[in-house]
């Protein structure tokens, strides 16, 4: 069992904090600590590629998860209207 909690820059998907509390917690916060200190946003840990299934696997989840919320009911809308219309 794992807990990971982010804090973003508001409006922003920046990363400014993170919290982890897991087995091998501290494998997995040097890459947010990383993450942070470059000013990277949640969405692009989505594309961060691990060398074997490894416990900050769970980073990337982060990130997927993330980018599963930006496709909201009104985003679809507006983007099946603007389709439409260039077509």
């Amino acid at each position: 069992m794992a807990f990971f909690s982010v804090h973003c820059a508001k409006d922003s998907d920046r990363l400014i904090g993170a919290t982890t509390v897991a087995p091998h917690a501290g494998d997995m916060i040097s890459e947010l600590t990383l993450a942070m200190q470059r000013k990277t946003r949640l969405r692009d840990l989505a594309n961060v590629i691990h060398p074997c299934p490894t416990y900050a696997e769970a980073i990337r989840k982060l990130g997927d998860q993330y980018n599963r919320t930006r496709l909201t009911p009104t985003v679809q809308l507006l983007l099946r209207l603007w389709l439409r219309w260039t077509n």
